[in-house]
């Protein structure tokens, strides 16, 4: 065992000698840098950051993601309308306990006795609490979104360089197995 494995190094380091014949004309080729064909603006995410933070929606239009636009006006739209609709129940219940207290029971919510009308008015403020961060939320997962797009859209995303999953049969048992392909190419 030992003679072979001796006998197999000396055969690779035989077959790695240098020899010279002749001097060869060296033509240089150069590739070319697919990153310095494309402009990089440093300055791109922190625009579209301070598009979005002017008008929600506009750093979205800004990286061209037009599609992305009616999800931002429906998230900050839907949340806002919960904040002025539980601002004014949360109001009205108030005025409500307010009023009752003076002495008055001649409102809308007469059927009500005082503990359910400042149990209503907890509810609708922490609803209206509620709303006011969701709103902050998505205000600033907007100015994110256009943030981290404008930034991931200078980067080149070619074939020559992709992830792929892989869904193959394993040859004894004949179950899927899952697996993941990189590719490199140059």
């Amino acid at each position: 065992m030992h003679k072979t494995l001796f006998i197999a190094i000396f055969f690779l380091f035989l077959g790695n000698t240098v020899v010279f014949a002749q001097a060869k004309t060296v033509t240089s080729k150069t590739a070319k840098d697919s990153l310095k064909s494309i402009n990089i603006d440093p300055l791109t995410p922190a625009k579209a950051a301070f598009y979005s933070a002017v008008l929600p929606g506009l750093g979205q239009a800004y990286n061209k993601k037009y599609w992305k636009i009616p999800l931002v006006y429906g998230a900050i739209g839907t949340s806002l309308y919960f904040y002025i609709d539980s601002n004014n129940k949360y109001h009205q219940y108030r005025d409500a306990y307010k009023r009752r207290l003076e002495g008055y029971s001649d409102d809308k919510f007469s059927y009500l006795d005082t503990n359910r009308l400042i149990t209503a008015q907890k509810f609708y403020q922490r609803n209206r609490d509620l709303s006011a961060l969701f709103v902050i939320g998505f205000y600033a997962l907007n100015i994110i979104d256009a943030n981290v797009d404008a930034a991931l859209i200078q980067f080149n995303v070619n074939e020559n360089l992709s992830l792929q999953p892989v869904v193959y049969p394993d040859a004894v048992t004949f179950k899927a197995n899952v697996g993941l392909t990189l590719n490199y190419n140059f």
